[in-house]
């Protein structure tokens, strides 16, 4: 056998032009000093913001500062174990979060591990923690109401989808309150709800769990916790998470309803992560980039315009105020990005107002137009009025002489205050709160004394069910026009008749 040069030479070429080998190329960087949870680490040139990096002993990395020759870290997991001249690998990957439909019904850390024994989470999507926010051309004006069942706020700082709300007040005085009676009224609609708690006690979360699930409402819920006990980072990610959630409904055509509870500690651990990594302080030790903070991450609630879909991401941001100090920092930077505010104030909820909403500085900078035409004509003087009565009343205490129709104003501002007051826990649908303010701002609870207002309410509601064709037609029109309004004149008068307003003598 004869061996031919040329032929070895083709084979070979051939055999060199078809190697193929796979290499492996990974960037490994080393630590180079390590505490408070912060790595710096050297050799990792190419690491993008946000990339999750890999160290050893199953810790896990964020980098959040890309300087010139080295990386700021933050950990998350044992990092104590994790010691200086370790590796340290990218991923590739930015940070995300397990998004969809198996989230619902569920309670979830930042990362998406489920936190209620009930298994894994069946996801197989994911979207990033940090996305940029859909643009002026994608969106569309805010115009269809989500109705929140608490009287106060849905007659006078409508809510509505697509729209950043953001509820404020001291320390006990039912901010949290008024998100959960929220998401107890979606139950009938279409709005999936993510409530994401920051820096809670795990009791509270807890609570508010089984509240909800006694209720059939953690069906269409997740609840994202990030407790007090945690580090800072993984309560820095908590908000993102949660909107990445949303936004999973945002862009696929449904709706979704998001909760920060709440912004003002999310600022606290972001100040104390970013010390940390020693970035400069400026006014009261928060970092100089606090208000971009909160801004790229309510900017991504909106209403999509029908084009892309015309899904909805709605937001309602939570504050704690000091003494009511609305001019602190972190307050006024929330109130400049968010579409209006509701503020509960201290002494009202002291006082028995429940919920403890201040007409005065509370605003919707929607206003009616997430409204529906009923709510809109029946409340239309209402914030005016309870302002004005407000003030009427501080006068009045100096006891001077009223005339009569200062005094009627105060009494018809009492039984309005009576009227909006609601037990938590039981929000009411549009046609109950249409026709209880229409009951208030018409006059026929002027002679009903004070303490017995909310029974007369409650005992109208029932006659009004059993007589079915006006509650119908307010729900499915959503207007009241002037001939239903006649006979909604002839049905209260006849309630009116019977109702026993001996009963309860002794309490007024």
């Amino acid at each position: 056998m004869k061996l031919r040069p040329e032929e070895i030479t083709s084979i070979l070429r051939q055999r060199i032009e078809q190697y193929d080998v796979e290499t492996d190329l990974a960037e490994v960087g080393t630590v180079l000093s390590i505490g408070d949870g912060i790595a710096r680490v050297y050799g990792l040139e190419n690491a993008v913001a946000l990339e999750m990096l890999e160290l050893e002993h199953g810790v896990v990395g964020l980098a959040f500062n890309l300087e010139e020759d080295q990386v700021g870290v933050a950990l998350f997991g044992e990092w104590e174990k994790v010691g200086e001249g370790e590796p340290v690998r990218r991923t590739g990957t930015v940070a995300s979060v397990p998004v969809g439909e198996g989230l619902l019904g569920r309670v979830v850390d930042p990362l998406g591990n489920p936190l209620d024994g009930r298994g894994p989470i069946e996801s197989d999507e994911s979207r990033p923690l940090e996305f940029k926010a859909p643009g002026v051309i994608e969106r569309q004006p805010v115009k269809e109401p989500l109705a929140t069942g608490i009287k106060a706020i849905d007659s006078m700082t409508p809510i509505g989808r697509g729209q950043r709300e953001l509820i404020i007040g001291d320390r006990s005085t039912g901010k949290t309150a008024i998100l959960i009676d929220t998401i107890l009224n979606q139950r009938e609609t279409d709005v999936h709800c993510i409530y994401v708690a920051i820096g809670q006690k795990a009791s509270t979360v807890a609570g508010i769990y089984e509240r909800l699930r006694d209720a059939g409402a953690m069906e269409y819920t997740t609840i994202v916790t990030a407790s007090a006990n945690e580090a800072a980072p993984i309560k820095w990610m908590a908000p993102f998470a949660g909107c990445a959630m949303g936004e999973h409904y945002l862009f696929n055509g449904k709706h979704a309803l998001v909760m920060y509870d709440d912004l003002s500690k999310h600022a606290d651990a972001y100040r104390q992560l970013s010390l940390l990594l020693r970035r400069p302080p400026g006014r009261e030790a928060f970092p100089g980039d606090v208000f971009y903070l909160h801004s790229r991450l309510l900017e991504r609630a909106c209403k999509l315009s029908d084009d892309l879909g015309g899904g909805s991401l709605t937001a309602l941001p939570v504050i704690e105020t000091q003494a009511g100090d609305v001019s602190a920092y972190i307050p006024t930077n929330v109130i400049s990005i968010t579409d209006g505010q509701i503020y509960l104030q201290s002494d009202l909820f002291f006082s028995g107002v429940r919920p403890a909403v201040n007409v005065g500085i509370s605003v919707s900078r929607v206003g009616g137009n997430a409204q529906t035409k009923a709510t809109k004509k029946v409340a239309g003087r209402l914030r005016l009025d309870l302002a004005q009565y407000r003030e009427l009343e501080a006068f009045a205490q100096f006891g001077s002489e009223l005339d009569r129709a200062t005094q009627q104003s105060l009494t018809r501002g009492e039984k309005m205050v009576a009227t909006l007051n609601q037990p938590q826990y039981q929000p009411w649908p549009m046609e109950d709160q249409v026709v209880g303010i229409y009951t208030g701002i018409h006059g026929y609870l002027d002679d009903i004394p004070t303490p017995q207002v909310q029974r007369f309410q409650d005992e109208l509601r029932e006659h009004m069910r059993a007589e079915g064709t006006i509650y119908k037609q307010i729900k499915d029109t959503g207007e009241l026009p002037d001939d239903l309004a006649e006979k909604l004149n002839g049905e209260i008068e006849k309630f009116k008749n019977t109702f026993n307003v001996q009963e309860e003598s002794g309490l007024i």
